[in-house]
């Protein structure tokens, strides 16, 4: 994927993230482990001698036992050595998610040993059951929970032993139940045990990995009921395979189960769970509360009203977890999971799609690159969006980013398959459905500089964004989810990735509800000492974002087949520049540039005037991708672009500057 353009480069988007807590995007900018929790693997081209693991989890055991009616009970035992104080704060909390409506969670056992001798029983007075945090303001989740033990007093080198055991009885989508489990290969785990217990009378498909083949299996008599178990016995492999079948299990895990018969049958029992059918209460308070009296109503309108009126509760999709409210109840609340959004946008449809035959259809994206070889099961599910077909067009609709424009989806889901839930033919292909890459319209950004250089060098410049595509969606969440106060904050991590240092003195920005015309930022920056006189000669910089472009493809591997280079959406970039300079200021501008590909275009523009210089470059991504056996051409205009952005303006001062000042030069072309 191309990199974002450097003046929104993933330094800003780290930023952004870390600033907001925002998990629209899928990569963070670090990773720490959450109490109790695995800590992230370490990286296949890390040292011989890999720093010291925060804590080592020496024994994982896990068993789960599933009944006929969908049931289950699972306990996982777990024995920690803290090796450092990071480990110590890693597991001073553990923190488990439950829905207390069918589930309940127990902590039979929590221990410390202490490395200098004796036991420390952790007492139920450390337990608390709290709402989980993105519902608290939503009294109809308050059964979405987080049951959490605090652990004082963990030092290195003690060890932690805890049972925590979930039941769960008559969810949502029983009888039906699933599984999917992989075992750890970081080295985090010294052990691992893992035991399923399933009912016989259940048609359970199954899926085990070659790699993990249960180290026992049998059948066994229970009471009236026949029961099938296996067992792993799990430990970290040093094999020559082990690295390449890790990444065969990063997309597939090593055990798993589903009472599903195929996603024919699970798209259209997830379907089930949509309140459909036309209200005209429900119609009638939804125009009272967007204000439009008038028929027909457009889809825009409709869409806007949900995304706008409607506050997401960014919850994850979890059929299992809680059942769809109908679109009544999401209206009176105001506030709704995004799945319940997309109900409430198709149900305000449906009179349209009754009376102008429009087709429709709800999908369910997954992360999964072949879902439909994989055993069905709803944990591959990530979200739901609807499709509004219209004059042989299909608009896709999200009405869970609450600023996203009219027909957008985010960058992150473009290009996935996503499951169609309703009825699909016996062939299981028919029922996944590949996301556009493209946008609804064009992408295009607009960065202009105006600037000004005093006498004792300091600087002064306003910034001003217009843009349409993913950076505008991103920044577009930014200021939205930030109070006004702190938008200073969002426009210097802006300006940093930028380049310019300085502070930040007056930040504006345009609605991000207002999603019909681009979204605009300006803000104002000042610097001291941006040019020292006193050198001979000055050279500074052209004031401008330095433009993203994606790395030129690297070198295959031996036997390795060369990838396509991917370009990303087709995007236009326009940079300007000027630059008020003091009176008696003589400057020698760089050459212009001119590259023309027909996977992309760019050229740049100097030129120097009485009192000021300008400069433009304009970059002009045509193309989505091209292929491996164009990587030297693409290396190439890559390497004239960064030569481009690297050439600077000279300034001299003195009774003869004006004499020196150059006109424009011609553009050279490449």
């Amino acid at each position: 994927m191309r990199r974002l353009p450097k003046f929104l480069s993933r330094r800003l988007v780290c930023g952004l993230i870390f600033f907001f807590a925002f998990g629209i995007l899928s990569a963070r900018c670090q990773e720490t482990p959450p109490s109790g929790a695995k800590p992230a693997p370490k990286s296949p081209d890390a040292s011989e001698k890999a720093p010291e693991l925060p804590a080592q989890i020496e024994l994982l055991e896990t068993r789960v036992r599933f009944e006929a009616n969908g049931d289950s009970r699972k306990e996982v035992h777990t024995r920690v050595h803290i090796n450092n104080e990071l480990g110590a704060r890693q597991f001073a909390r553990l923190a488990f998610d439950y829905n207390r409506s069918f589930q309940q969670i127990e902590f039979p056992l929590v221990r410390i040993t202490h490395a200098g001798g004796g036991t420390v029983d952790i007492l139920p007075s450390a337990i608390s059951d709290q709402p989980n945090p993105a519902v608290v303001n939503a009294p109809a989740y308050q059964d979405v929970r987080v049951k959490s033990v605090r652990i004082l007093g963990l030092s290195p080198d003690d060890a932690l032993e805890y049972r925590v055991v979930t039941t769960t009885s008559h969810h949502p989508l029983a009888p039906d139940f699933w599984l999917d489990h992989t075992f750890d290969r970081s080295g985090v785990v010294s052990h691992e045990i893992f035991e399923l217990d399933l009912p016989a009378s259940r048609k359970v498909q199954m899926h085990i990995s070659a790699a993990t083949p249960p180290v026992a299996s049998g059948k066994a008599e229970t009471g009236d009921s026949e029961r099938v178990t296996y067992k792993w016995d799990a430990t970290p492999s040093s094999s020559a395979d082990e690295k390449s079948d890790s990444l065969h299990l990063a997309r597939e895990s090593d055990i798993a189960i589903t009472t599903f018969s195929s996603w024919s049958q699970l798209g259209e029992r997830l379907a089930s769970f949509l309140h459909l059918g036309f209200s005209t209460q429900i119609w009638a308070d939804s125009m009272k509360l967007a204000r439009y009296p008038k028929e027909p109503v457009p889809d825009r309108l409709l869409y806007d009203l949900v995304r706008t009126k409607i506050t997401t509760v960014d919850l994850p999709l979890d059929f299992s977890s809680f059942s769809l409210r109908e679109a009544s109840q999401i209206l009176a609340s105001r506030y709704g999971r995004p799945e319940e959004k997309v109900e409430l946008l198709l149900v305000l449809h449906f009179q349209q799609i009754l009376q102008h035959k429009l087709k429709y259809r709800v999908v369910a994206y997954t992360d999964d690159e072949s879902p439909e070889g994989r055993l069905p099961l709803p944990s591959l599910l990530k979200g739901l969006l609807l499709i509004i077909s219209e004059s042989n067009k299909d608009i896709y609709l999200d009405p869970s980013v609450e600023v996203a424009p009219f027909g957008v989806i985010r960058a992150d889901l473009r290009g996935k398959k996503a499951l169609v839930l309703d009825k699909c033919s016996d062939e299981e292909h028919s029922c996944w459905k590949r996301l556009p890459v493209n946008l609804p319209f064009p992408s295009f950004q607009r960065v202009n500089v105006n600037a000004v250089v005093a006498n004792d060098g300091a600087l002064s410049a306003r910034v001003h964004y217009t843009m349409r595509g993913d950076n505008e969606l991103l920044l577009r969440l930014a200021f939205h989810q930030s109070l006004k106060e702190r938008w200073k904050e969002v426009a210097q991590l802006l300006a940093l990735s930028d380049g310019f240092r300085g502070k930040i003195t007056n930040v504006t920005a345009s609605d991000p509800y207002a999603t019909k015309e681009p979204f605009t930022v300006e803000y104002e920056i000042t610097q001291s000492k941006f040019v020292d006189w006193s050198k001979k000669p000055v050279r500074i910089p052209a004031l401008l974002p330095q433009l993203g472009l994606p790395d030129p493809p690297g070198k295959a591997a031996s036997g390795a087949v060369p990838s396509a280079i991917d370009l990303g959406t087709p995007l236009d970039v326009e940079t300007h520049l000027t630059l008020h300079l003091p009176e008696g200021t003589a400057v020698r501008t760089p050459t212009g540039t001119s590259v023309e590909r027909d996977y992309a275009t760019y050229s740049s523009k100097y030129q120097a005037s009485s009192g000021a210089v300008t400069a433009s470059r304009h970059l002009n991504f045509l193309l989505r991708q091209i292929s491996a056996d164009r990587g030297a051409d693409y290396n190439a205009f890559v390497h004239v672009v960064q030569n481009d952005e690297a050439q600077e303006f000279t300034l001299e001062r003195g009774e003869v500057a004006s004499q020196r000042t150059r006109p424009e030069n011609s553009a050279k072309k490449n």
